[in-house]
């Protein structure tokens, strides 16, 4: 058995005169958290909550809305549930592992669909978009799913490894040599490569990773990751006492920093017989996720 405690929390930030991030946690049997569905906070929370994984698998999953004070929340909105009703309607013919990383590609590409058609109706949501990235834990491994720059790392034994690639102009200049990771923290990161809901269809990009008993999973939106490093990151989830206390620390710190987007962070800690002990040399890398040949 494998078990998930977790606990996330998303603010508005310094700046912003609205949180437009949504968060969800859902063990696919039919127990589902998302917060701020009818958009009537700006403070939201998951958890914290402990249970095992059943045999459908269960998702985590942060969306970074964009589009106006309307339009980004009403996005992220309905991406959070465009892809709960994809993943809870497909949980019930369980399925491979393949079957399972197929769905989370599926249920985001549903996802776009709904927002793009919304924005297409007319002026008030014209132009809307979020950022999506989805974890979804099936059979002792996470799949991770991204569209956009909302991140999400996987920390082991004290070191944390970052298992997605930020889909952004910054990002491709980092990748390019043109910026370093600190010069890149002082240039606008809103230029992102892709988004759920501005093109007709989008294109996941989808990881794998075998999960080790003591795990944690942290997935975020831009607000924290723009403005707090990985090392400090890294830092805090090695000394966190308990995974609520671990978010309240990374959102202060992010509005230490100023605050200048909306903050959201989730974590997962992974436990139970159902995974192993990590062992020497069992490193955190990002490892893009092939399906395997018919």
């Amino acid at each position: 058995m494998v078990r998930v405690s977790a606990f996330g929390k998303s603010v508005r930030g310094n700046v912003r005169e609205h949180n437009q991030d949504r968060l969800m946690l859902a063990d696919l049997r039919g127990v589902a958290e998302s917060p701020g569905a009818d958009g009537a906070s700006d403070t939201l929370c998951v958890g914290p909550v402990e249970f095992p994984v059943g045999s459908a698998g269960a998702i985590l999953m942060v969306a970074d809305g964009m589009g106006g004070r309307a339009g980004g929340a009403r996005a992220s909105t309905m991406a959070i549930g465009a892809v709960l009703e994809a993943m809870m309607n497909g949980a019930s013919s369980g399925g491979s592992s393949q079957n399972f990383a197929a769905s989370l590609e599926r249920a985001l590409t549903a996802a776009n669909a709904a927002i793009h058609t919304e924005a297409m109706r007319g002026e008030q949501y014209r132009g809307m978009g979020t950022t999506a990235t989805l974890a979804g834990i099936f059979d002792g491994s996470v799949y991770v799913a991204q569209v956009g720059d909302s991140r999400a790392y996987l920390a082991r034994d004290g070191v944390m490894g970052r298992l997605t690639r930020d889909q952004s102009l910054v990002q491709d200049l980092i990748d390019s040599g043109i910026l370093s990771e600190e010069d890149a923290r002082s240039v606008p990161r809103n230029q992102i490569l892709q988004a759920l809901g501005p093109a007709p269809s989008v294109d996941p990009v989808l990881t794998v990773h075998e999960l080790r008993r003591g795990d944690v999973l942290l997935l975020c939106s831009d607000g924290l990751s723009g403005v707090v490093g990985d090392g400090e990151i890294q830092t805090a989830v090695a000394a966190m006492t308990d995974l609520s206390s671990l978010c309240e620390e990374l959102v202060g710190a992010a509005n230490a920093g100023g605050g200048p987007d909306n903050i959201t962070v989730l974590v997962a800690r992974i436990d139970g017989d159902g995974v192993v002990e990590p062992g020497k040399g069992d490193t955190v890398e990002r490892r893009t996720y092939a399906a395997p040949p018919s």
